[in-house]
């Protein structure tokens, strides 16, 4: 599988695309359709927490005070499923591999992985 979620309003999710190309991904704009949770369940399963997939720098986040709480796994999966912007993107799945985010690190990865 080859997918990509992404939100078509996010400059960055534009460019990483960009940078990587979209050709043969299914492509899912989390504003428009919401992540499921048995997708977001494998997700973390393979980051290893919810909270790895949790964007932390969304206005809502600090907006909403949950940056002063202390936040359990059962917690981040509900705020995720939610509120599509608390979704760290983009979220690359490629076959078996997931890369969630944007740092310089992820797309180099991401880049790596499509040039196999």
């Amino acid at each position: 599988m080859k997918k990509i979620f992404y939100l078509s309003t996010c400059d960055t999710c534009k460019r990483i695309m960009h940078e990587t190309g979209t050709d043969g991904f299914e492509l899912q704009d989390i504003k428009k359709q919401h992540i499921d949770a048995v997708t977001l369940d494998m997700l973390a399963e393979k980051e290893g927490s919810y909270e790895a997939l949790f964007n932390k720098r969304a206005q809502k986040f600090r907006a909403d005070g949950l940056n002063q709480q202390k936040l359990e796994e059962p917690a981040w999966r509900k705020l995720i499923l939610n509120e599509y912007t608390f979704l760290k993107r983009p979220v690359y799945i490629i076959g078996e591999d997931v890369f969630v985010g944007n740092s310089k690190k992820i797309v180099e990865a991401i880049q790596a992985r499509l040039n196999e």
